[in-house]
């Protein structure tokens, strides 16, 4: 496959290089501000900028990233491998992870899988294999999102800050020492993301099942609409023929097995949206 020329745009904001990386058969396209003015980054609208770590084997695509994070006021620390992402926990804060599936030693799926086990930090896969079954599998496993290879640098910038904002929007129970909330029967750990049947059975959340399940509890007995469910979990706003919090409250329910001709637990407000009909108590 032939690689998009390379070139150098010339603006009042400076000179702006463009690098074509090549993985595999197909190419990265990443743009810079070499000198000029900075463009405005995230840092501006934070009281600190947002730590970030990116684990991929790629030595130009961490380097690279790094770089276009770190002039959109993000800071970016890169490691190769899932010995290097624990070192870099251990050791440091990060706000977000963003998460190679193709990896040596440990895939990105078990790092992912280990990461979510005991962490709520928030995942962004990345990957040169754009195959759904993959996607699916990596939301599975509790990523928070999922951009194939090649990437455009502006949206993954744009779903980094989606993603940050999602989990900062969202009450933290964690924050004020609650670690266990009940409801009807079953307990939600938000400690390690997991959701225990009354007889002890755990049930394998997805990262979307879980923070649609999170805001349900942090809101029993009232109604919220598609649009409310939409932002505080994915950080957008509905479209007319958006039925994506549909299927996901379906699943839910299946979690559940609140799978009758009508609905118990998770109650449809018929022109509304949904209700958990639970009391909720919280645990530290």
């Amino acid at each position: 496959m032939k690689p998009p020329p390379c070139n150098r745009d010339i603006s009042r904001a400076g000179i702006f290089v463009t690098y074509c990386v090549s993985l595999c058969d197909c190419y990265i396209v990443l743009q810079f501000s070499r000198a000029g003015t900075p463009q405005p980054g995230y840092k501006e609208a934070m009281d600190r900028p947002e730590h970030i770590l990116i684990v991929d084997d790629d030595a130009e695509i961490r380097s690279l990233l790094c770089e276009y994070l770190e002039r959109q006021g993000i800071r970016a620390q890169a490691v190769v491998d899932g010995r290097g992402m624990r070192t870099a926990l251990e050791t440091g804060q990060f706000d977000l992870v963003i998460l190679d599936l193709m990896l040596p030693g440990e895939d990105g799926l078990t790092l992912c899988r280990d990461l979510r086990a005991r962490s709520n930090l928030p995942v962004i896969m990345l990957t040169a294999r754009g195959d759904e079954t993959d996607r699916i599998v990596g939301l599975e496993m509790g990523a928070d999102d999922y951009v194939p290879k090649p990437f455009n640098p502006r949206e993954l910038l744009a779903r980094i800050k989606a993603v940050l904002r999602r989990s900062q929007s969202l009450p933290s129970l964690a924050t004020t020492e609650v670690s266990h909330l009940h409801f009807a029967g079953w307990t939600l750990d938000l400690t390690h993301r997991q959701l225990t049947s009354s007889d002890g059975v755990v049930v394998a959340l997805s990262g979307g099942e879980y923070r649609l399940l999170k805001v349900f509890l942090e809101h029993p007995n009232r109604i919220l609409s598609r649009d409310q469910l939409l932002d505080l979990t994915h950080g957008r706003e509905s479209t007319p023929f958006d039925r994506s919090i549909d299927v996901q409250v379906g699943r839910l329910r299946r979690r559940l097995g609140d799978t009758g001709s009508e609905s118990v637990l998770i109650k449809t407000v018929r022109g509304e949206g949904y209700v958990l009909a639970a009391t909720v108590e919280a645990q530290k």
